[in-house]
């Protein structure tokens, strides 16, 4: 990270911590009580050591007084402190909670394109594991960096009001250990950033090994993922060990140098008192004040170190907080009167600039068409349904629902108009009722029971411990890929929207439940505009048109009958599925 890089990263970081102005205000007033409570105690001591002058010739009534004195400051001292680590608390896990919001918020508004060509792990990993060390790094810098400071500033006018001849000895000194700290968090900066960044790396392993944890035991490549963890756990465990290592170097480094400026300071001082430049009680709080002076150091140098991880953290918060979120679209209109016309025209697009997918792209449908999609894998099917719903932007030409361009109606109700259903199944942790209910919040049960019942989800719903009330787990727990599936299904029967996307919507569904499915489709289907992916091409024989896509084209088009007449691509395709049927193999 360059240092304009590091200084953007930390203007931010005082931006959000800016919001708190009230607890800042406080905390600072807080810190400077502390510390010119934690320096007048030294002159206290001085002074109680000054009323001992000898056997017999004690003051006992001003070192009382004095005694009665360092305890009210002290416990001044600890209220001052308290109330300081209670705000410090408050900014941290403020901007912490901030961070977290605004990176979640952005999550969601960023496009596919961006979730698609980042690991799941690593954002994970910004959102989870670098807030947290990015609000222990503030947390100490706060707690230590600020207090240091004025400690440091106090005790040199403290020092200066003993004698500045020493105080002068103690300054020039100093550069010294700054520089040892200077040096060490240099290095130490480069190990952070590369531990934070194999933190993300091993984290997206992790996420994507326990997902995929039935496909690797059987295809048995346990082995290779632990061999693969153990490589990134390595190079994990060397920068952690090199951050670690500079880091550690930083206390013993500028605590020798502050062994020094504490010899100085004894050394010259008793030359002093011997020859009555100062008292004994002023070289007793001189060396408390020397002691004070330095050890702020050794604090700073190590809050240096911290902060440095928490920059790197931050900025690969910042990284994702500010990508570039889809394009708004609240000046958008909203799509009142849908008729289920559909229209492409001359639509192109690919996912990257040097790999054209789908050209000049033509297509017409009207309402309540049933449009089946086929083609071999990677011709575009999938990705036509992505533009539909406009997960991804069209690089040229248009796609009109209704007569509107969709890039002039807002996401949301276009998405509304679609009732979708994909291959790949998703489900929450929660309820049974609460993943049924996304689309339709307000549903009445008898809703509920009928969808289910139109979806054949409520056969095994209702054997289900609590029934619609049955908790499950994250992507759907226990249940088979086929119940997933069903529960998919009963939403998009529940929400009964205008228009339908099937993509391989019944892949993981049984023969004779599919049969029943399919059925329910045609009743919900009905007079809809439906655009149905299917590998099985016996499933969209009743299709009003079939279009046949080939490297991102339609090369064939028609219903089921006239393709297999025009003895083409599309009938090859068939002959080929039937043959294995009739071989008995799965289609």
């Amino acid at each position: 990270m360059s240092q304009n890089k590091k200084k953007a990263v930390l203007a931010k970081i005082l931006n959000r911590v800016a919001r708190y102005k009230l607890s800042l205000s406080l905390s600072m007033l807080m810190a400077i009580i502390t510390v010119i409570c934690q320096l007048y105690v030294p002159v206290l001591i001085g002074r109680a050591i000054d009323y001992i002058v000898g056997k017999g010739q004690v003051d006992f009534s001003n070192v009382f007084v004095t005694l009665i004195r360092i305890g009210i400051v002290i416990i001044g001292v600890f209220i001052s402190q308290w109330i300081m680590n209670m705000c410090n608390n408050r900014i941290t896990y403020g901007v912490t909670k901030d961070l977290r919001d605004e990176a979640f918020d952005k999550i969601e508004k960023l496009p596919l394109k961006y979730i698609d060509g980042n690991s799941y792990g690593d954002i994970v990993s910004r959102v989870i594991a670098d807030v947290d060390t990015f609000a222990d790094g503030l947390l100490m810098g706060f707690t230590q960096f600020f207090t240091g400071v004025l400690t440091i500033v106090g005790t040199i006018i403290f020092m200066i009001l003993i004698d500045a001849r020493i105080t002068a000895l103690v300054v020039l000194l100093t550069p010294l250990s700054l520089i040892c700290a200077w040096l060490i968090a240099k290095k130490s900066f480069n190990s952070f950033k590369r531990q934070s960044e194999t933190r993300g790396e091993q984290t997206a392993l992790i996420d994507e090994s326990i997902n995929g944890i039935k496909v690797l035991k059987s295809f048995g490549s346990e082995q290779k993922y632990i061999k693969e963890f153990d490589e990134i756990n390595e190079r994990l465990r060397e920068y952690s060990l090199k951050a670690v290592f500079f880091s550690s170097l930083t206390n013993p480094s500028t605590r020798f140098v502050n062994s020094l400026v504490y010899a100085v300071v004894a050394i010259s001082g008793g030359v002093l008192a011997i020859n009555g430049g100062i008292s004994v009680g002023e070289l007793a709080s001189f060396l408390s004040y020397a002691n004070q002076y330095t050890k702020p150091f050794n604090e700073i140098s190590g809050v240096i170190t911290e902060l440095q991880n928490a920059i790197v953290c931050a900025g690969r918060i910042f990284e994702l907080i500010e990508e570039t979120p889809e394009i708004t679209d609240e000046n958008n209109k909203d799509l009142t009167e849908i008729d289920g016309s559909v229209n492409l025209s001359q639509v192109e697009f690919s996912y990257t600039d040097d790999t054209k997918l789908i050209t000049d792209f033509n297509l017409d449908v009207k309402k309540g068409q049933r449009i089946a999609i086929v083609g071999p894998t990677g011709c575009g099917k999938t990705t036509l349904i992505n533009l539909l719903m406009r997960f991804y932007d069209v690089k040229g030409g248009s796609i009109k629902i209704s007569g509107n361009d969709i890039r002039d109606i807002k996401r949301s109700a276009l998405r509304s108009a679609f009732g979708m259903v994909l291959q790949e199944t998703w489900l929450k942790s929660g309820t049974i009722r609460d993943n049924i209910i996304m689309a339709k919040e307000d549903a009445s049960e008898e809703e509920i029971i009928e969808a289910c019942k139109s979806s054949y989800s409520w056969g095994f719903i209702k054997k289900l411990p609590k029934g619609l009330d049955t908790e499950i787990g994250e992507d759907g727990g226990s249940l088979s890929a086929g119940q997933k599936q069903l529960l998919c299904i009963t939403r998009i029967m529940l929400a009964n929207p205008p228009m339908l996307i099937l993509d391989e919507a019944t892949s993981s569904i049984d023969t004779r439940t599919e049969l029943k499915i399919q059925d329910a489709f045609a009743k919900l289907m009905d007079g809809k505009t439906s655009f149905i992916v299917a590998h099985r091409l016996s499933t969209i024989k009743n299709a009003d048109v079939i279009l046949v896509m080939k490297d991102g084209n339609i090369i064939e088009q028609g219903n089921h009958e006239e393709l297999l007449k025009a003895n083409g691509f599309y009938k090859t395709l068939y002959e080929s599925q039937f043959i294995k049927a009739t071989k008995g193999e799965t289609c």
